[in-house]
């Protein structure tokens, strides 16, 4: 792969640190980069569809690894976190000298350069015996790659630069940021490629074949771009034809009852039915290949913790969630470990030195790390124990999914469009949506919605799934400051309030990419698209 990366130069925006991984068709086998020459190794089918799969993880690693949550869950108040290198969210205090916020910058940019290698350069570089169909499929991954990356770009800062093909820049790297409207037409344009471009599945019980993204998956996350955009009509009918294609079922839902809203979360369930986009983890020996989730969440003290690593719990609920969910919901104990919950199937270390199966959370002042007087449940499997928590790392990282986008999401999101901004709904379809999310998690179902019932749904069945921010986004921004302004962010012990300003909303670019590129503080430029 050497002669490729030496014709693909990198912007100081824009860097590339895993450019077309791995020889397999599995995620799990990954030769380094260095050791193949792209012009013999795109050969054959297998060859080419191994093209996309680091994008499926490393590319998001440092994106996922802090600063996802230190944004998205402290920042909106379902977390609590005191540790320096993830709470500045929670008093509304993040810059642009901020490490992780670097770090998350790069991420983003990295999957969008990988994407823009495969989209421009992979057909030329495959061999006679690669079926079209199969190119085809892999570039629509990385659309949909490219389309995921600048999702979240725009929603974090707001205008940044459109690249399509980085060799356009190598000579003139300041480059404008764009306006908003013209991020969200590549954005839905690249999903609209993928839809094009990508296989159509059905999600079955053979998850091993579920990892890679489908037409369906481009379309589900199509229709939640247009709802950012309160392009109802368009969200509502994308959401339907997903809904009618059958592709996708809720774990635990009525089409499969044996499982739970638990089970998303467990590493036997990586890849089921409910999953739309996940990203996929793997402990391959490598430091950035699988996910920090089950020690960053968790108990971790000198009398009990939940991760093989030594330290644990750098995030934690907020006071604010305390009181979030119903009685008798499923998703609550699932989601919160709050003291006297007993998790049988967890394995643990106790004291320090003792192995044990099952659990009970201990007292609010002994669980530890933030004072927050509970733990994070959700993605927290405990230590390593066999099939039940998969590998693990010489990080203690497991490879246990990280969910983008699952079915849940887009049920709610179907509820939401066919509401169309009304005050009020008892459409038949929109409660048929909205309540098999409801039913799952054990609740009464309802008889008419309103816009604010399902901001609470959606915040409940997403929690610690880093999507609230981004709801609180899309609230008017004096009803999105009094929401957050009335939160205790503090801890158990002192409570804390503070209130964001309309520029909390969006992210300061990085420092060093600002000496290095000044127009990135410019006025945003329209974007001509060829």
């Amino acid at each position: 792969m050497k002669r490729f990366r030496n014709t693909y130069k990198l912007l100081s925006i824009a860097v590339v640190f895993s450019i077309l991984w791995s020889c397999s068709e599995e995620f799990t086998n990954r030769p380094p980069e260095d050791g193949i020459s792209l012009d013999a190794y795109y050969s054959t089918n297998a060859q080419v569809e191994s093209a996309t799969n680091g994008m499926y993880a490393r590319t998001w690693f440092q994106f996922h690894n802090k600063f996802f949550f230190a944004v998205a869950e402290v920042g909106s108040g379902n977390m609590y976190s005191g540790s320096s290198d993830v709470s500045a969210m929670r008093n509304f205090s993040l810059n642009g000298s901020d490490p992780e916020l670097n770090q998350g910058w790069r991420s983003l940019w990295a999957n969008v350069a990988q994407a823009n290698a495969i989209i421009n350069f992979l057909a030329d570089r495959v061999g006679p015996g690669v079926d079209d169909e199969v190119l085809q499929n892999t570039i629509g991954e990385a659309y949909f790659m490219r389309a995921t990356a600048y999702f979240y770009l725009v929603r974090l800062w707001g205008p940044v630069p459109i690249i399509e093909n980085n060799l356009d820049y190598v000579s003139t790297p300041n480059i404008n940021t764009n306006r908003i409207e013209d991020i969200y037409t590549l954005i839905e344009s690249d999903y609209n490629m993928a839809i094009e471009k990508l296989y159509a599945k059905v999600r079955g019980s053979n998850y091993s074949a579920n990892g890679r993204v489908s037409k369906g998956s481009a379309k589900a996350m199509l229709a939640k771009v247009h709802l950012y955009q309160k392009e109802y009509t368009e969200a509502r009918q994308l959401a339907e034809e997903v809904i009618n294609s059958g592709e996708f079922k809720l774990l635990g839902g009525a089409e499969l009852p044996g499982k739970t809203f638990g089970d998303l979360f467990t590493y036997p369930n990586n890849n089921n039915e409910e999953s739309i986009f996940a990203l996929q983890w793997v402990t391959d020996g490598n430091y950035g290949s699988a996910s920090n989730c089950n020690t960053q969440f968790g108990i971790s003290t000198a009398a009990l913790t939940t991760s093989n690593a030594s330290y644990g719990g750098v995030f934690a609920p907020s006071q604010d969630v305390l009181d979030l969910y119903e009685p008798g919901d499923a998703r609550k104990n699932e989601t919160i470990m709050f003291p006297g919950n007993s998790y049988p199937n967890m394995k643990v270390i106790v004291n320090g030195t003792t192995e044990q199966v099952g659990f009970t959370v201990p007292a609010a002042d002994q669980i530890g790390g933030q004072g927050a007087g509970m733990a994070i449940k959700k993605y927290c499997q405990g230590i390593v124990n066999g099939n039940a928590t998969g590998p693990i790392d010489a990080w203690a990282m497991m490879e246990n999914n990280t969910y983008i986008m699952r079915y849940a999401d887009l049920l709610l999101i179907h509820a939401e469009a066919v509401l169309a901004g009304g005050g009020s709904t008892s459409d038949a379809s929109a409660l048929a949506s909205f309540n098999a999310v409801r039913a799952r998690a054990n609740q009464p179902v309802a008889t008419s919605i309103t816009f604010d019932d399902i901001f609470l749904e959606r915040r409940r069945e997403l929690c610690f799934e880093g999507d609230f921010w981004f709801d609180l986004g899309r609230l008017p921004r004096a009803q999105a400051i009094a929401f957050i302004a009335a939160q205790n962010r503090g801890n158990m012990f002192t409570a804390e309030y503070f209130t964001p300003d309309e520029s909390d909303f969006y992210l300061d670019y990085p420092d060093n990419d600002v000496a290095k590129n000044p127009l990135l503080l410019a006025d945003p430029v329209p974007y001509n698209f060829n």
